[in-house]
Parts: structure tokens; sequence; C-alpha cells
């Protein structure tokens, strides 16, 4: 997602999924806080991946954000991460 989004994710109708990497547990916590009190984010839409090596994956979610945002022409939309319930 861009930056505008991160920060108000009302812009983007629906539920959608902001990742969390890092090593510190404290520091992540403070994250999901300023996230979910901040900025308006569900908590059950913020995904704790793990330590910071997951970082790497969230990474490679560029290639396809940057070809998303050529088809549609505007930045305004973010991945959702659907989970089925059992």
């Amino acid at each position: 997602m861009n930056a505008v989004v991160m920060v108000n994710p009302g812009l983007v109708p629906g539920d959608h999924t902001v990742f969390l990497s890092g090593n510190y547990v404290d520091v992540k916590q403070k994250v999901t806080d300023i996230l979910t009190g901040w900025f308006g984010w569900k908590r059950e839409n913020v995904v704790d991946l793990g330590d910071i090596t997951t970082a790497r994956g969230t990474e490679m979610l560029l290639p396809i954000w940057v070809r998303l945002y050529g088809a549609m022409q505007n930045p305004m939309f973010n991945f959702h991460i659907a989970k089925r319930v059992s």
C-alpha cells in the first residue's frame, strides 16, 4: 500500500491487510497500537508475520503493486488476506 492508505485505511473500502515484521515483541505491540489507535486499522487486519526476516516477503509484493498501480492508474488500493475459519 502507499503511505496515504497506511495512515488512513478508510480511503480503501472494505477490509484490507497491513503486515508487520520485527524482532521485538514490545515494539510490534506499539506499532499495532499506532495502527489501530491512531490510524484506524482493525486489529484483525494487522497480520504479524514474525521476525524481521519475514519483511523480505512483503518487499516482494512491490512488483505486483507497481503493475496494479499501472493497470488501475490509481494508487489507492491494498491487498486483503481472507482466511477460512474452521
